[in-house]
């Protein structure tokens, strides 16, 4: 993981204005942010931790950084990353505002994806320099996110006094600046958390029908035929829909529905939801015929009946107040959860 200098990249030492760095919140995502910026030269100095599984990442990921209080980490680095659920970060923020840990001069970046600069308020009136910097990257706690940094976008919201510097943070990690308006941020997480988080659900839910089916590894039979959907869909967007529903198939659409009733209730809300919502988009594309389009969605509704009047299975919330893909329960306005 070390940087290695060449003549178009002099060595991180050689470059001007290094900042002493600290992480509130030894999650999944802080550690690797700092140690993507000791990379470029930067220096950890403080990592703040409350659980032992983030107490052995820091270890791992920020060998020799010292785990100090919250407030000892602002008190030592110049720029402070708070890497913490969405839900736990306005507390934090006001919790080390108001006991003034918050130094002016100091820059102060959160890593939520919900929200921009306005959430660390407090902190700016108090003279910090805000920004929020979200890395669009699932994270697993291991030192291999530091390489799953390069080439990842970040959504970027700062004012625009710091938008250079914001930005300069993000490629200094190897990242992908995206500008994100302050008022699109809820919009732009929502988006994310459609496109990885309810991933992770489909998929693993069709592995476990694929299991209660008989298939001996879902996973080797899936991992060809995801790979190459999502490829078609990032490269064609909806003109990649294929199956039962983009066909028209009602017949199959019903069977499917009855087979999941039988062995997944808790798949139907689901599968009838995401078969509602395809169908809609391939008949505004042209891709569904409308004379097929009527009895598909005629047993789409009619299936949503019949769970409506069965009580249903309900679904799933949305993102909730997680902070990212990745994040975990907080502790208490000061102290912080971990990201």
């Amino acid at each position: 993981m070390n940087a290695q200098p060449t003549p178009d990249r002099p060595s991180p030492q050689d470059r001007p204005a290094r900042l002493t760095v600290g992480v509130v919140g030894a999650g999944r995502v802080g550690p690797a942010l700092a140690a993507s910026l000791r990379l470029a030269g930067h220096r950890p100095v403080a990592v703040s931790g409350v659980s032992d599984a983030s107490l052995r990442r820091a270890a791992e990921i920020l060998p020799g950084v010292p785990v100090v209080p919250p407030a000892e980490v602002l008190a030592r680095a110049e720029l402070v990353l708070l890497t913490v659920p969405d839900d736990v970060l306005p507390g934090l923020v006001a919790g080390l505002a108001e006991t003034g840990a918050v130094r002016p001069g100091q820059l102060l970046a959160h890593t939520s994806g919900r929200h921009g600069a306005a959430v660390l308020a407090p902190a700016t009136r108090a003279g910090a320099l805000p920004l929020a910097l979200h890395p669009a990257m699932t994270f697993t706690g291991t030192p291999v996110d530091v390489q799953r940094l390069a080439g990842c976008s970040f959504g970027v919201t700062a004012p625009e006094e710091l938008r250079l510097a914001a930005e300069a943070l993000v490629i200094e990690m190897g990242g992908e600046p995206e500008w994100i308006d302050e008022a699109a941020r809820p919009l732009y997480h929502a988006a994310l958390a459609i496109g990885a988080n309810h991933l992770v659900t489909l998929v693993a839910q069709a592995m476990e029908l694929l299991s209660a089916a008989g298939v001996g590894n879902p996973s080797r039979m899936l991992g060809p035929l995801l790979g190459a959907a999502l490829d078609n869909a990032l490269r064609s967007g909806d003109a990649a829909l294929t199956g039962p529903v983009a066909r028209g198939d009602a017949g199959t659409v019903a069977a499917h529905v009855t087979e999941l009733r039988r062995h997944a209730p808790q798949a139907v809300a689901g599968y009838l939801a995401m078969a509602r919502t395809t169908a809609d988009r391939a008949l505004a594309h042209g891709l569904l015929k409308p004379e097929l389009a009527e009895d598909l969605l005629g047993v789409l509704a009619n299936e949503a009946t019949e769970a409506g009047g069965a009580g249903g299975t309900g679904g799933t919330g949305g993102p909730g107040g997680t902070n990212g893909p990745d994040g975990t329960a907080g502790s208490g306005p000061v102290d912080g959860g971990e990201q």
